[in-house]
């Protein structure tokens, strides 16, 4: 996606220090300021540019012989001094200089690229800083040919938007348009795309549009990108429907088109949508989801915008014409916390509205487990039907940043749970009807925890990051032994290592993800995009889950037991069928007699099922 996308849908990414016709321009957003100019730093010299005032708050001018390279502050009212809202690279960190960058130096290789289909999304979720030892754009390409060898189609990127110091998880985002110095910056992004892209791999980035990081964000002396009408978590909300929101929200979607275009990403990730607030005739989501299906439209390219909220709200992946935001696909906690309680056993916080089979077979068959009903967690009627929303519209995991980040101490389930609990996990998303999501690790039962870190340089804040979370964790009953967010340690200790992959149960782990990946891939029925023929079966009694799914050529059946102790149930479906996979056959293979395994009996129909074990029956063709 180009410059010639850009134009077919009426826009013009103009925001920022932009080359145009041998010439830069500068284009910044300061309704507050009365004056505005550019000082820029080039050859060693230091030199002031004034900025013409337009309507709606807006300053430009044109200039001739700077380069990419130069840094530049803007200077609002003579005497305020700051980086540039829209800037495309902070090499000083969040308080330093912008960077004036040239797009057009950075040579593309992916013009053929189309990205990849809604039914063929298998998505790693990983973290630049901890997946690599070197923490890079650049490490993560040396890494590519493992996403491949293990089955993945896409990767989606926590957020890189420039943050304070050269550690967080990204959520203290500053400066939206710049990606993270530490990183690698423009260029190395770029890279890490045009390599995946090169692979047939697709990018998702995290973006985060609710708030921005306390630390460097000077946007409130530019110009009304806040509100006090609303709070979020993190303070002041967007602006989004107040006086002069006409122009946030057009930060906001530039910044879309932008990673979309300048940096060829694939599908936008927007974190915890509940705290946008927009109470306008037309959401800022719905506006937006719509320039990013236009952009698809124009560059014949899959791109995507999925959502994150707990709210259970359909109509944020309803289509508009449904009066819907139409958003292409929603993080789906309800699967997650249905899978989490049956194989932990936990019951603290949210996970009290969870615990039973019963939820997780609804999350099967409906998507939302709350559909109106009451939940004790939230002490009110929570949730809206889903039930006849495609499965595609769904992105499901057993573990993903928040859910193991947000532990106290950001504990995998691979510290705490058996390899049969975790083989279960993994078949349990991956041939799911859903869009399966894996965070960095889980497919070789990495034992690194991943908390919460960051590298803030006010010490009043990183107190007030520290009391916070000891707040989050007192819903849990979490009050001992959490790890301190801003020590180096906590970082570093997070980092991964995919080595692990090739010894032990981590083999046997891995292997039996590539396994179901590729079956996943080889039958059709398992990424079929709709509900049709698909039937949940469940058995409280046993504790069993059954998934029948067919159509006029093919029918498959999982079964997945939650069970404590070996249970049998009777064999419902007449004909021949053929074992595919039997995940305590596959720990018996290594483990001997260790392991518990299932039993069929032929002439009794009836199957005994290990604990905690899973099944793929496939019908066999010709016979009835």
């Amino acid at each position: 996606m180009d410059s010639r996308t850009i134009s077919k849908l009426g826009w013009q990414l103009d925001l920022g220090a932009s080359f145009r016709g041998g010439k830069l321009d500068f284009r910044v957003w300061a309704p507050k300021a009365r004056e505005v100019a550019v000082q820029i730093v080039t050859n060693g010299k230091e030199q002031a540019l004034y900025l013409s005032g337009e309507p709606d708050g807006y300053f430009s001018a044109q200039a001739a012989g700077f380069s990419a390279g130069d840094r530049y502050f803007y200077v609002l009212d003579g005497t305020r001094r700051y980086p540039d809202p829209a800037s495309r690279f902070q090499p000083e960190g969040v308080h330093g200089p912008s960077e004036i960058v040239n797009p057009g130096a950075f040579e593309w290789h992916d013009n053929e690229w189309k990205g990849t289909t809604v039914e063929a999304l298998i998505i790693y979720e990983l973290h630049i800083g901890t997946f690599t030892q070197e923490g890079t754009f650049q490490a993560v390409i040396k890494r590519l040919d493992y996403l491949l060898e293990l089955g993945i189609s896409a990767i989606e990127i926590m957020p890189v938007a420039q943050f304070p110091g050269s550690r967080n998880w990204g959520y203290d985002g500053a400066y939206l348009f710049a990606p993270q110095n530490s990183y690698g910056g423009p260029v190395g992004l770029k890279t890490l795309v045009d390599t995946c892209h090169g692979l047939g791999l697709s990018v998702i980035l995290d973006v985060v549009y609710n708030h921005l990081g306390p630390e460097g964000n000077y946007l409130d002396n530019y110009g009304y990108y806040f509100t006090d009408k609303y709070r979020t978590p993190w303070g002041a909300a967007v602006n989004f429907d107040g006086p002069y929101s006409d122009e946030v929200r057009r930060f906001f979607i530039e910044n879309a088109l932008y990673w979309l275009t300048e940096y060829h990403i694939d599908g936008l990730r927007l974190d915890a949508v509940y705290e946008i607030f927009d109470f306008s005739p037309r959401h800022f989501l719905s506006e937006l989801a719509d320039v990013v299906h236009n952009s698809k439209k124009a560059s014949g390219r899959n791109v995507y915008i999925i959502a994150e909220s707990d709210r259970n709200d359909v109509c944020l992946i309803k289509a508009h014409k449904a009066g819907g935001y139409g958003m292409d696909a929603l993080w789906n906690d309800d699967f997650h916390h249905s899978l989490h309680t049956l194989i932990t056993g936990e019951d603290e916080g949210y996970y009290e509205d969870f615990g039973k089979i019963t939820h997780l077979g609804k999350a099967f068959s409906d998507g939302f487990v709350y559909s109106g009903q009451y939940s004790k967690f939230r002490k009110r009627h929570h949730g809206s039907i889903s039930k006849q929303m495609p499965p595609n519209k769904f992105v499901v995991h057993s573990q993903n940043h928040d859910q193991v980040g947000n532990r106290m101490r950001g504990d995998r389930l691979s510290r705490t749970q058996p390899l049969e609990k975790l083989m279960l996990c993994a078949a349990i998303v991956i041939l799911s009807p859903y869009i399966p999501l894996l965070f960095m690790g889980e497919e070789y039962g990495e034992t690194a925890d991943f908390p919460y870190f960051i590298s803030h340089t006010d010490s009043n804040l990183v107190q007030n990051v520290r009391e916070g979370r000891k707040k989050e964790f007192a819903g849990f009953g979490w009050q001992e032994g959490a790890l301190d967010p801003q020590a180096e340690s906590t970082f570093l200790n997070s980092k991964i290592h995919t080595e692990r992959r090739e010894h032990g149960n981590h083999k046997i782990l891995f292997d039996f993800y590539r396994k179901l990946l590729r079956l996943r891939k080889e039958i059709p029925l398992l990424n079929r995009p709709d509900r049709k023929g698909m039937k949940v079966i469940i058995r409280p009694g046993e504790k069993v889950l059954i998934v029948k799914r067919w159509d006029s050529n093919d029918e498959v059946v999982s079964i997945a037991g939650f069970n404590e102790e070996m249970v049998s149930i009777p064999w419902q479906f007449p004909g021949a069928w053929d074992k595919i996979v039997e995940s305590a056959a596959d720990l018996q293979d290594i483990n001997g007699a260790s392991a518990a395994v299932s039993e069929y009996d032929e002439a009794g129909k009836v199957l005994s099922i290990a604990p905690f074990s899973f099944f793929l029956y496939r019908k066999r063709k010709g016979r009835n």
